[in-house]
């Protein structure tokens, strides 16, 4: 009889019905090294700490991706501040020291293309943390992700642990939030041009002058990228051990205007109206660019171009609109 020599992982995906946390879940689940632990949000509550103990000790988990966060456009960071950087504290805290204290030793921590100054010069470099003031809109957000980066660096250094941290830029994807006006630029274009696709309307306006530019990425994407960093044999250590950077940018390096965004997402949900834009509406940062070079020196690239991401995301919003979130 042959033996099976793969060892097989026990790997919790905490926040796995999140656009991040699923995504990773779905490329995971086809591999049979590995064994999903998972817990939504009702059975397993990450801000418990005595809860979160509990669960690590018992189900003798080999590595963690911490996808799970509380997160909202500028609206809900301008409104429940506390609520942001309480929950994503505590659920760092908990799930990182607890997985220190049940030997965890492989841990893969999710943050933020927002940790960077709001003035970082562009495109931002992983050394561009801590260098500036931050965006005041979402200031404790941005700083609970950047304490989750200095967990991961400080068990490193202090125990031997080899916890990792990414940030990506904007994504986009299935299982996005839709919602008509807390979601983020993708998803609320997407539903925007396909609901006045259905009304027959002949014009939809847009906000802003279409003018500053953005970089997205595919949640399928970031999670590919996540699991190729989590397996680097040494993907932030030297061959001295020493740590060079505490957080690996991923993205695709490659940026749009608002307006060509838009003029995409018109092209594939087929709307043939006109787009007016409503330059009364601010713009924002006129650019927004991550440095990918040290994800590229590791391996890894992007798969899905601008046109094939919508694409794919609209088909899922088309699939699950009794059920998206939104």
């Amino acid at each position: 009889m042959a033996i099976n020599l793969k060892q097989v992982k026990r790997v919790f995906v905490a926040g796995h019905r999140g656009m991040v946390g699923s995504a990773i879940v779905r490329q995971l689940e086809k591999r049979d090294d590995v064994e999903l632990v998972l817990r939504s949000r009702a059975q397993l509550d990450l801000t418990n700490q005595q809860a979160v103990r509990e669960f690590f000790e018992k189900e003798s988990i080999d590595q963690v991706y911490l996808a799970a966060a509380k997160v909202g456009g500028i609206h809900a960071n301008n409104t429940y501040p506390a609520d942001f950087i309480y929950e994503n504290l505590m659920i760092e805290c908990n799930i990182i020291n607890t997985a220190h204290l049940c030997g965890v030793q492989k841990l893969m921590f999710l943050g933020s293309s927002c940790i960077y100054p709001k003035l970082a010069e562009q495109p931002m470099s992983e050394q561009a943390l801590l260098t500036g003031t931050l965006e005041p809109t979402n200031e404790p957000y941005a700083l609970a992700k950047i304490a989750g980066i200095k967990l991961c660096e400080s068990y490193n250094r202090q125990h031997g642990r080899d916890y990792r941290s990414v940030m990506p830029t904007n994504l986009y994807g299935p299982h996005d939030n839709f919602h008509p006006e807390n979601s983020h630029v993708i998803p609320a274009l997407l539903r925007r041009f396909h609901e006045a696709k259905l009304r027959g309307d002949t014009e939809v306006i847009a906000w802003g002058s279409g003018t500053p530019k953005r970089e997205f990425l595919h949640v399928d994407d970031m999670a590919a990228a996540s699991i190729h960093v989590m397996e680097l044999d040494k993907a932030i250590y030297d061959e001295n051990t020493e740590p060079i950077l505490s957080h690996i940018n991923v993205g695709t390096g490659v940026d749009c205007t608002i307006r060509e965004l838009t003029e995409t997402v018109a092209k594939v949900i087929g709307f043939e109206g006109k787009v007016t834009w409503d330059t009364t509406k601010p713009d924002g940062a006129p650019r927004k660019l991550m440095n990918v070079q040290r994800l590229a020196d590791l391996g890894w690239g992007y798969s899905y171009s601008l046109e094939d991401g919508l694409t794919n995301a609209y088909e899922w919003f088309l699939g699950n609109k009794e059920t998206f979130r939104g």
